[in-house]
């Protein structure tokens, strides 16, 4: 293992058993066909049970539309992004030269993408105590109050937010197409709500970015066809 991800490990405080997980972590698709996308879905999945737990502990006279809503602040791209810079990956990001001359080291998308591989990566080799004790050192500085839920919603929480106020299932997103060469790839995803036989694409650097623009087309969807 190379320095940067020795010393990535110790500001993380986790050593890894299996250092190629990390390593992988911080692959990018452009890099190497071993990337970081399937750890990535994996993290995402492992930070929002962790920041559900958190929000439940410190916000306890909260309700549960109003933890969504912090929690989706907290897990949003934007602050990912910050706590990917306070961790210094942009040092150790591994892109190929066409990603790494495009200045995809800064790019808040795969930076977020890569800290969701991280926790990923520690969940696989420590299990959900490592990687639950690691969220919450990393979300330690963040402030984390009722009032979060004030912020600007983005286009999937808002969406969300639409439907379960209506008792409706949750939207299903999927990639239906990938455009372009690895390092500057774009995500065709579709986003379909079944109650309302309703289907809207959107397009995106990222198949997150991608996600925000297919519910934001959902949304307009909605406005202009469903009545109040």
């Amino acid at each position: 293992m190379n320095e940067g991800l020795t010393a990535l490990q110790r500001r993380l405080q986790h050593e890894f058993s299996n250092p190629n997980l990390l390593t992988q972590a911080v692959t990018h698709r452009s890099f190497s066909a071993d990337h970081n996308e399937r750890l990535e879905f994996l993290g995402d999945s492992v930070l929002n049970l962790a920041v559900a737990d958190l929000l439940f502990e410190r916000l306890s006279a909260l309700p549960e539309g109003d933890l969504s809503r912090v929690r989706a602040n907290l897990v949003k791209q934007d602050t990912l992004h910050q706590l990917a810079l306070e961790l210094v990956l942009p040092d150790v990001i591994r892109l190929g030269e066409g990603e790494a001359r495009s200045g995809g080291q800064k790019r808040p998308s795969i930076l977020a993408d890569a800290l969701e591989a991280i926790i990923g990566a520690v969940y696989l080799d420590a299990g959900f105590a490592a990687a639950q004790r690691l969220i919450h050192r990393l979300f330690k500085a963040v402030e984390i109050n009722p009032e979060m839920d004030a912020i600007g919603k983005d286009p999937k929480t808002e969406l969300q937010e639409w439907l379960q106020g209506r008792k409706m299932n949750l939207p299903l997103y999927r990639v239906v197409g990938t455009q372009g060469a690895a390092h500057k790839q774009t995500f065709d995803v579709e986003c379909e709500i079944i109650e309302l036989n309703f289907s809207e694409r959107g397009i995106g650097g990222s198949r997150r970015a991608g996600e925000q623009a297919a519910a934001a087309a959902m949304l307009q969807t909605i406005k202009a066809k469903v009545k109040k």
